[in-house]
Protein backbone atom coordinates (compact mmCIF):
# COMPACT_ATOMS: atom_id res chain seq x y z
CA UNK A 1 0.00 0.00 0.00
CA UNK A 2 1.70 2.96 -1.44
CA UNK A 3 0.25 7.03 -1.21
CA UNK A 4 0.91 8.89 -4.23
CA UNK A 5 0.78 11.71 -2.63
CA UNK A 6 4.40 12.99 -0.21
CA UNK A 7 1.56 14.61 2.09
CA UNK A 8 -0.03 11.60 3.97
CA UNK A 9 -1.57 14.20 6.75
CA UNK A 10 -3.74 16.00 3.60
CA UNK A 11 -4.50 12.17 2.45
CA UNK A 12 -5.58 11.31 5.66
CA UNK A 13 -7.78 14.23 6.33
CA UNK A 14 -9.62 14.55 2.63
CA UNK A 15 -9.88 10.87 3.15
CA UNK A 16 -11.71 10.62 6.33
CA UNK A 17 -13.99 13.58 5.69
CA UNK A 18 -15.16 12.05 2.67
CA UNK A 19 -15.38 8.28 3.81
CA UNK A 20 -17.29 9.76 6.93
CA UNK A 21 -19.82 11.95 4.62
CA UNK A 22 -20.53 8.92 2.96
CA UNK A 23 -20.82 6.49 5.16
CA UNK A 24 -22.45 8.99 7.89
CA UNK A 25 -24.75 11.21 6.01
CA UNK A 26 -26.29 14.25 7.36
CA UNK A 27 -28.23 17.43 6.02
CA UNK A 28 -26.90 20.83 6.81
CA UNK A 29 -29.96 22.85 8.34
CA UNK A 30 -28.74 26.05 5.90
CA UNK A 31 -29.51 24.27 3.13
CA UNK A 32 -32.47 22.54 1.94
CA UNK A 33 -34.57 19.91 3.65
CA UNK A 34 -33.57 16.43 2.39
CA UNK A 35 -30.10 17.73 0.85
CA UNK A 36 -28.17 15.11 2.66
CA UNK A 37 -24.08 14.65 1.73
CA UNK A 38 -24.64 11.26 0.70
CA UNK A 39 -26.49 13.02 -2.37
CA UNK A 40 -24.04 15.59 -2.46
CA UNK A 41 -21.30 12.66 -3.16
CA UNK A 42 -23.68 10.76 -5.11
CA UNK A 43 -24.12 13.89 -7.97
CA UNK A 44 -19.93 14.39 -8.14
CA UNK A 45 -19.84 10.82 -8.40
CA UNK A 46 -22.05 10.75 -11.30
CA UNK A 47 -19.95 13.49 -12.90
CA UNK A 48 -16.67 11.70 -11.94
CA UNK A 49 -17.85 8.64 -13.71
CA UNK A 50 -18.86 10.11 -16.79
CA UNK A 51 -15.89 12.35 -17.39
CA UNK A 52 -13.88 8.65 -16.27
CA UNK A 53 -15.90 7.66 -19.45
CA UNK A 54 -14.56 10.28 -21.84
CA UNK A 55 -11.48 9.95 -20.68
CA UNK A 56 -11.26 6.06 -21.10
CA UNK A 57 -13.57 6.35 -24.60
CA UNK A 58 -15.84 3.50 -22.62
CA UNK A 59 -18.25 2.73 -19.76
CA UNK A 60 -15.81 0.82 -17.10
CA UNK A 61 -18.59 -1.23 -15.84
CA UNK A 62 -18.40 -5.29 -14.69
CA UNK A 63 -20.60 -7.73 -15.08
CA UNK A 64 -21.38 -8.13 -11.17
CA UNK A 65 -22.95 -4.57 -11.08
CA UNK A 66 -25.05 -5.40 -13.81
CA UNK A 67 -26.58 -8.31 -11.85
CA UNK A 68 -27.17 -5.82 -8.73
CA UNK A 69 -28.55 -3.22 -10.55
CA UNK A 70 -31.38 -5.62 -12.20
CA UNK A 71 -32.29 -7.28 -8.66
CA UNK A 72 -32.87 -3.57 -7.51
CA UNK A 73 -35.32 -2.61 -10.41
CA UNK A 74 -37.01 -6.13 -10.09
CA UNK A 75 -37.18 -5.19 -6.04
CA UNK A 76 -38.79 -1.64 -6.90
CA UNK A 77 -40.87 -3.06 -9.24
CA UNK A 78 -42.43 -5.43 -7.20
CA UNK A 79 -42.69 -2.18 -4.34
CA UNK A 80 -44.75 -0.64 -7.14
CA UNK A 81 -46.88 -3.48 -7.80
CA UNK A 82 -47.68 -3.33 -4.04
CA UNK A 83 -48.47 0.13 -3.80
CA UNK A 84 -50.10 0.09 -7.15
CA UNK A 85 -52.48 -2.97 -6.21
CA UNK A 86 -52.52 -1.67 -2.16
CA UNK A 87 -54.01 1.78 -3.94
CA UNK A 88 -51.56 3.34 -1.30
CA UNK A 89 -48.85 6.71 -1.81
CA UNK A 90 -46.09 4.62 0.43
CA UNK A 91 -43.28 4.73 -2.28
CA UNK A 92 -40.67 3.72 0.46
CA UNK A 93 -39.01 0.94 -1.15
CA UNK A 94 -40.73 1.27 -4.99
CA UNK A 95 -38.24 3.78 -5.13
CA UNK A 96 -35.03 1.83 -3.66
CA UNK A 97 -33.79 1.96 -7.01
CA UNK A 98 -32.87 5.68 -6.47
CA UNK A 99 -31.56 5.20 -3.24
CA UNK A 100 -29.50 1.92 -4.64
CA UNK A 101 -28.03 4.46 -7.35
CA UNK A 102 -27.23 7.43 -4.74
CA UNK A 103 -25.48 4.83 -2.50
CA UNK A 104 -23.33 3.70 -5.74
CA UNK A 105 -22.78 7.10 -7.15
CA UNK A 106 -21.46 8.40 -3.45
CA UNK A 107 -19.20 5.26 -3.26
CA UNK A 108 -17.80 6.15 -6.45
CA UNK A 109 -17.01 9.57 -5.47
CA UNK A 110 -15.08 8.08 -2.27
CA UNK A 111 -13.42 5.83 -4.46
CA UNK A 112 -12.41 8.36 -6.73
CA UNK A 113 -11.36 10.82 -3.73
CA UNK A 114 -9.19 8.07 -2.27
CA UNK A 115 -7.67 7.62 -5.77
CA UNK A 116 -5.98 10.69 -5.81
CA UNK A 117 -3.56 9.60 -3.01
CA UNK A 118 -3.47 5.34 -3.34
CA UNK A 119 -2.05 3.84 -6.56
CA UNK A 120 -4.56 1.18 -5.74
CA UNK A 121 -7.63 1.81 -3.35
CA UNK A 122 -7.68 -1.81 -1.90
CA UNK A 123 -9.75 -3.61 1.09
CA UNK A 124 -7.56 -2.82 3.27
CA UNK A 125 -7.13 1.03 2.74
CA UNK A 126 -11.23 1.24 2.54
CA UNK A 127 -11.81 -0.49 5.73
CA UNK A 128 -8.73 1.23 7.63
CA UNK A 129 -10.29 4.90 6.78
CA UNK A 130 -13.73 3.13 7.59
CA UNK A 131 -12.17 2.50 11.45
CA UNK A 132 -10.81 5.56 11.43
CA UNK A 133 -13.98 7.68 10.72
CA UNK A 134 -15.82 5.21 13.27
CA UNK A 135 -13.13 6.09 15.90
CA UNK A 136 -13.16 9.30 15.62
CA UNK A 137 -17.22 9.44 15.60
CA UNK A 138 -16.94 7.95 18.81
CA UNK A 139 -14.70 10.31 20.16
CA UNK A 140 -16.76 13.28 18.86
CA UNK A 141 -20.03 11.81 20.70
CA UNK A 142 -18.09 12.14 24.45
CA UNK A 143 -16.70 15.49 23.04
CA UNK A 144 -20.47 16.69 21.88
CA UNK A 145 -21.77 15.45 25.04
CA UNK A 146 -19.38 17.27 27.39
CA UNK A 147 -18.61 20.44 25.65
CA UNK A 148 -21.51 22.57 25.63
CA UNK A 149 -20.38 24.70 22.82
CA UNK A 150 -19.45 21.93 20.63
CA UNK A 151 -22.82 20.38 21.30
CA UNK A 152 -24.48 23.69 20.12
CA UNK A 153 -22.50 24.42 17.28
CA UNK A 154 -23.30 20.51 15.88
CA UNK A 155 -27.13 21.28 16.90
CA UNK A 156 -27.11 24.77 14.85
CA UNK A 157 -26.05 23.56 11.45
CA UNK A 158 -25.79 20.08 11.07
CA UNK A 159 -29.14 17.26 11.49
CA UNK A 160 -28.62 13.49 11.19
CA UNK A 161 -29.93 11.66 7.97
CA UNK A 162 -32.96 9.77 8.48
CA UNK A 163 -33.87 10.60 12.24
CA UNK A 164 -37.47 11.63 12.92
CA UNK A 165 -36.41 13.44 16.03
CA UNK A 166 -33.74 16.05 15.95
CA UNK A 167 -30.96 16.83 19.13
CA UNK A 168 -33.90 17.82 21.30
CA UNK A 169 -34.67 13.64 21.10
CA UNK A 170 -31.12 12.76 21.43
CA UNK A 171 -30.97 14.87 25.09
CA UNK A 172 -34.83 13.18 26.39
CA UNK A 173 -33.83 9.76 26.05
CA UNK A 174 -29.90 10.67 26.93
CA UNK A 175 -28.53 9.15 23.84
CA UNK A 176 -24.78 9.90 22.39
CA UNK A 177 -24.57 11.12 18.61
CA UNK A 178 -22.00 12.13 16.33
CA UNK A 179 -21.85 14.22 12.96
CA UNK A 180 -24.79 11.98 11.61
CA UNK A 181 -23.89 9.10 13.61
CA UNK A 182 -26.73 8.03 15.95
CA UNK A 183 -29.35 5.68 16.98
CA UNK A 184 -29.52 2.10 14.72
CA UNK A 185 -27.49 3.85 11.81
CA UNK A 186 -24.41 3.97 13.64
CA UNK A 187 -25.18 0.63 15.08
CA UNK A 188 -25.43 -1.30 11.96
CA UNK A 189 -22.63 0.57 10.25
CA UNK A 190 -20.58 0.35 13.63
CA UNK A 191 -21.34 -3.85 13.08
CA UNK A 192 -20.03 -3.54 9.74
CA UNK A 193 -16.70 -2.09 10.20
CA UNK A 194 -16.15 -4.01 13.82
CA UNK A 195 -16.05 -7.25 11.12
CA UNK A 196 -14.11 -5.73 8.61
CA UNK A 197 -11.71 -4.78 11.21
CA UNK A 198 -11.49 -8.77 12.49
CA UNK A 199 -10.49 -9.03 9.17
CA UNK A 200 -7.51 -6.70 9.33
CA UNK A 201 -6.87 -8.11 13.09
CA UNK A 202 -6.48 -11.81 11.13
CA UNK A 203 -4.42 -10.43 8.42
CA UNK A 204 -1.65 -8.86 10.74
CA UNK A 205 -1.67 -11.34 13.52
CA UNK A 206 2.23 -12.16 12.59
CA UNK A 207 2.29 -7.81 13.16
CA UNK A 208 2.27 -7.40 16.90
CA UNK A 209 2.42 -3.59 16.48
CA UNK A 210 -0.24 -3.12 13.47
CA UNK A 211 -2.96 -5.46 15.70
CA UNK A 212 -2.56 -3.94 18.98
CA UNK A 213 -3.24 -0.65 16.97
CA UNK A 214 -6.63 -2.61 15.35
CA UNK A 215 -7.22 -4.40 18.86
CA UNK A 216 -7.47 -0.95 20.78
CA UNK A 217 -10.08 0.26 17.84
CA UNK A 218 -12.25 -2.93 18.49
CA UNK A 219 -12.91 -1.89 21.89
CA UNK A 220 -13.42 1.97 21.34
CA UNK A 221 -15.87 1.43 18.91
CA UNK A 222 -17.41 -1.64 20.95
CA UNK A 223 -17.78 0.55 24.01
CA UNK A 224 -18.53 4.03 22.91
CA UNK A 225 -20.49 2.65 20.07
CA UNK A 226 -22.66 0.76 22.39
CA UNK A 227 -23.52 3.71 24.15
CA UNK A 228 -24.55 5.20 21.13
CA UNK A 229 -26.26 2.28 19.39
CA UNK A 230 -27.00 -1.60 21.54
CA UNK A 231 -26.86 -2.75 17.80
CA UNK A 232 -23.25 -2.45 17.56
CA UNK A 233 -23.22 -5.63 19.60
CA UNK A 234 -24.42 -7.61 16.98
CA UNK A 235 -21.25 -6.94 15.40
CA UNK A 236 -18.79 -7.39 18.47
CA UNK A 237 -20.58 -10.98 18.82
CA UNK A 238 -20.01 -11.72 15.17
CA UNK A 239 -16.60 -10.21 15.37
CA UNK A 240 -15.62 -12.35 18.23
CA UNK A 241 -16.84 -15.43 16.09
CA UNK A 242 -15.11 -14.72 13.61
CA UNK A 243 -11.85 -14.48 15.18
CA UNK A 244 -11.98 -17.47 16.99
CA UNK A 245 -12.54 -19.32 14.17
CA UNK A 246 -9.79 -17.87 12.05
CA UNK A 247 -7.18 -18.03 15.15
CA UNK A 248 -7.93 -22.14 15.89
CA UNK A 249 -7.56 -21.06 19.50
CA UNK A 250 -9.59 -23.94 20.49
CA UNK A 251 -7.70 -26.71 18.65
CA UNK A 252 -6.41 -27.22 21.47
CA UNK A 253 -3.95 -30.04 19.83
CA UNK A 254 -2.70 -27.63 16.64
CA UNK A 255 -2.53 -24.36 18.53
CA UNK A 256 0.20 -21.58 16.58
CA UNK A 257 2.38 -20.11 19.10
CA UNK A 258 1.15 -16.63 16.77
CA UNK A 259 -2.31 -17.51 17.76
CA UNK A 260 -1.80 -17.78 21.50
CA UNK A 261 0.41 -14.89 21.87
CA UNK A 262 -2.13 -13.04 19.57
CA UNK A 263 -5.22 -14.02 22.50
CA UNK A 264 -2.68 -13.22 25.42
CA UNK A 265 -2.48 -9.76 23.75
CA UNK A 266 -6.58 -9.46 23.05
CA UNK A 267 -6.68 -10.41 27.12
CA UNK A 268 -4.00 -7.85 27.93
CA UNK A 269 -5.77 -4.96 25.63
CA UNK A 270 -9.14 -5.99 27.12
CA UNK A 271 -7.96 -5.63 30.74
CA UNK A 272 -6.28 -1.96 30.30
CA UNK A 273 -9.57 -0.93 28.57
CA UNK A 274 -11.65 -2.76 31.59
CA UNK A 275 -9.98 -0.68 34.02
CA UNK A 276 -9.74 2.72 31.76
CA UNK A 277 -13.61 1.82 31.88
CA UNK A 278 -14.25 0.72 35.63
CA UNK A 279 -12.47 3.83 36.54
CA UNK A 280 -14.76 6.27 34.63
CA UNK A 281 -17.45 4.01 35.91
CA UNK A 282 -17.00 4.51 39.39
CA UNK A 283 -16.13 8.28 39.58
CA UNK A 284 -18.12 10.07 36.90
CA UNK A 285 -21.61 10.25 37.26
CA UNK A 286 -21.99 11.12 33.74
CA UNK A 287 -20.26 8.05 32.50
CA UNK A 288 -21.64 5.86 35.24
CA UNK A 289 -25.34 6.51 33.69
CA UNK A 290 -23.95 5.95 29.88
CA UNK A 291 -22.02 2.95 30.18
CA UNK A 292 -25.54 1.39 32.21
CA UNK A 293 -27.61 2.12 29.13
CA UNK A 294 -24.86 1.04 26.58
CA UNK A 295 -24.48 -2.39 28.38
CA UNK A 296 -27.76 -2.52 30.24
CA UNK A 297 -28.50 -6.74 29.20
CA UNK A 298 -24.86 -6.93 30.85
CA UNK A 299 -25.65 -5.65 34.31
CA UNK A 300 -29.71 -6.84 34.30
CA UNK A 301 -27.46 -10.14 33.84
CA UNK A 302 -24.94 -9.55 36.80
CA UNK A 303 -27.69 -7.72 39.04
CA UNK A 304 -30.64 -10.08 38.00
CA UNK A 305 -29.71 -13.41 36.74
CA UNK A 306 -31.10 -12.49 33.04
CA UNK A 307 -30.44 -10.88 30.37
CA UNK A 308 -32.33 -8.68 28.93
CA UNK A 309 -33.13 -4.84 27.83
CA UNK A 310 -36.27 -2.47 27.82
CA UNK A 311 -36.04 -2.49 24.03
CA UNK A 312 -35.37 -6.21 23.22
CA UNK A 313 -38.48 -7.15 25.83
CA UNK A 314 -40.37 -3.81 23.90
CA UNK A 315 -39.56 -5.69 20.14
CA UNK A 316 -40.45 -9.53 21.76
CA UNK A 317 -43.88 -8.42 23.38
CA UNK A 318 -45.34 -5.49 20.37
CA UNK A 319 -43.19 -5.39 17.28
CA UNK A 320 -43.71 -8.87 16.20
CA UNK A 321 -46.62 -7.89 13.33
CA UNK A 322 -47.36 -10.41 10.79
CA UNK A 323 -50.04 -10.21 7.94
CA UNK A 324 -54.01 -11.45 8.80
CA UNK A 325 -54.47 -12.57 5.30
CA UNK A 326 -53.23 -14.55 2.46
CA UNK A 327 -53.20 -11.30 0.14
CA UNK A 328 -51.15 -9.35 2.27
CA UNK A 329 -48.29 -12.83 2.88
CA UNK A 330 -47.98 -12.70 -0.96
CA UNK A 331 -48.03 -9.06 -2.12
CA UNK A 332 -47.96 -6.98 1.02
CA UNK A 333 -50.18 -4.20 2.12
CA UNK A 334 -47.74 -1.46 0.17
CA UNK A 335 -47.36 0.39 3.05
CA UNK A 336 -44.31 -0.05 5.24
CA UNK A 337 -44.80 0.76 8.77
CA UNK A 338 -48.39 0.25 10.08
CA UNK A 339 -51.13 -2.13 9.46
CA UNK A 340 -54.30 -2.53 10.96
CA UNK A 341 -53.40 0.13 13.12
CA UNK A 342 -50.38 -1.68 14.61
CA UNK A 343 -46.57 -0.01 14.18
CA UNK A 344 -43.40 -2.21 13.92
CA UNK A 345 -40.32 -1.84 13.44
CA UNK A 346 -38.75 -5.31 12.84
CA UNK A 347 -37.48 -5.49 9.59
CA UNK A 348 -38.86 -9.04 8.45
CA UNK A 349 -42.24 -7.67 9.86
CA UNK A 350 -41.75 -4.09 7.63
CA UNK A 351 -40.58 -5.92 4.20
CA UNK A 352 -43.46 -8.55 4.24
CA UNK A 353 -46.00 -5.94 5.14
CA UNK A 354 -44.76 -3.77 2.06
CA UNK A 355 -44.68 -6.47 -0.24
CA UNK A 356 -45.12 -10.05 0.71
CA UNK A 357 -42.99 -12.53 0.99
CA UNK A 358 -42.25 -12.29 -3.09
CA UNK A 359 -40.53 -8.44 -1.79
CA UNK A 360 -38.51 -10.36 1.23
CA UNK A 361 -37.36 -12.58 -0.72
CA UNK A 362 -36.27 -10.79 -3.54
CA UNK A 363 -34.34 -8.29 -1.02
CA UNK A 364 -33.03 -11.49 0.56
CA UNK A 365 -31.09 -12.76 -2.83
CA UNK A 366 -29.75 -9.09 -3.40
CA UNK A 367 -27.73 -9.32 -0.16
CA UNK A 368 -26.75 -12.89 -1.44
CA UNK A 369 -26.15 -11.83 -4.60
CA UNK A 370 -23.63 -9.02 -3.25
CA UNK A 371 -21.99 -11.12 -0.88
CA UNK A 372 -21.25 -13.80 -3.79
CA UNK A 373 -19.85 -11.04 -6.36
CA UNK A 374 -17.47 -9.58 -3.83
CA UNK A 375 -16.65 -12.56 -1.88
CA UNK A 376 -15.01 -13.60 -5.31
CA UNK A 377 -13.55 -9.53 -6.02
CA UNK A 378 -11.57 -10.21 -2.66
CA UNK A 379 -10.82 -14.10 -2.46
CA UNK A 380 -8.81 -13.31 0.58
CA UNK A 381 -11.60 -11.89 2.74
CA UNK A 382 -14.41 -14.68 2.01
CA UNK A 383 -15.04 -15.25 5.58
CA UNK A 384 -15.30 -11.57 6.15
CA UNK A 385 -18.43 -11.62 3.27
CA UNK A 386 -20.21 -14.65 5.20
CA UNK A 387 -19.94 -12.99 8.01
CA UNK A 388 -21.25 -9.48 6.81
CA UNK A 389 -24.38 -11.29 4.80
CA UNK A 390 -25.08 -13.10 8.72
CA UNK A 391 -25.33 -9.03 9.70
CA UNK A 392 -27.72 -8.18 7.02
CA UNK A 393 -29.73 -11.06 8.10
CA UNK A 394 -29.44 -10.82 12.09
CA UNK A 395 -30.04 -7.14 12.28
CA UNK A 396 -33.31 -7.27 10.30
CA UNK A 397 -34.65 -8.80 13.27
CA UNK A 398 -34.60 -5.78 14.46
CA UNK A 399 -34.58 -3.08 12.13
CA UNK A 400 -34.98 -2.58 8.26
CA UNK A 401 -31.24 -1.50 7.98
CA UNK A 402 -29.99 -1.67 4.24
CA UNK A 403 -26.21 -2.49 4.05
CA UNK A 404 -25.57 -1.69 0.32
CA UNK A 405 -23.91 0.75 1.83
CA UNK A 406 -20.85 -1.30 2.16
CA UNK A 407 -21.33 -2.95 -0.97
CA UNK A 408 -21.41 0.44 -2.88
CA UNK A 409 -17.72 0.91 -2.07
CA UNK A 410 -16.76 -2.63 -2.18
CA UNK A 411 -17.91 -2.80 -6.03
CA UNK A 412 -15.79 0.65 -6.97
CA UNK A 413 -12.42 -0.35 -4.99
CA UNK A 414 -9.75 -1.90 -6.82
CA UNK A 415 -9.89 -5.90 -7.53
CA UNK A 416 -8.13 -8.03 -5.27
CA UNK A 417 -4.36 -8.82 -6.95
CA UNK A 418 -4.29 -12.66 -7.47
CA UNK A 419 -1.92 -14.45 -5.01
CA UNK A 420 -2.15 -10.64 -3.01
CA UNK A 421 -3.86 -10.47 0.18
CA UNK A 422 -5.80 -7.04 0.29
Amino acid sequence: MEIAAKNKILAGVIGVCAVSLYFFPFEFTFLPRGLNTKMMLAVAGVILFGWQCLQDGRIPVNRGILGAILIACIFSGVGFIAVDYNHTDDYTYALYILSFATWLGGAYAVYRILKLFYNKVSFRVLINYLVLVCVIQCFLALAIEWIPQLKFFVNLYTSTENTIAGADFFDRVNRLYGIGAALDVAGTRFSIVLIGLTALIIENIQKKKQYVAYLTAFFIISIIGNIMSRTTTVGCILSIIYLIYSTGIFKFNNIKISSLNFWITIFIVAGIMAVITAYFYNTDQQVHGLLRYGFEGFFNWIEKGKWYTDSTNKLNNTMWVWPTDTKTWIIGSGIFYIIHGQWTDIGYCRFVLYSGILGLVIFSFFFVYNAIVCRYKFPSYKLFFYILLSLSFIIWMKVPTDLFIIYALLYCIDREEEGVIG
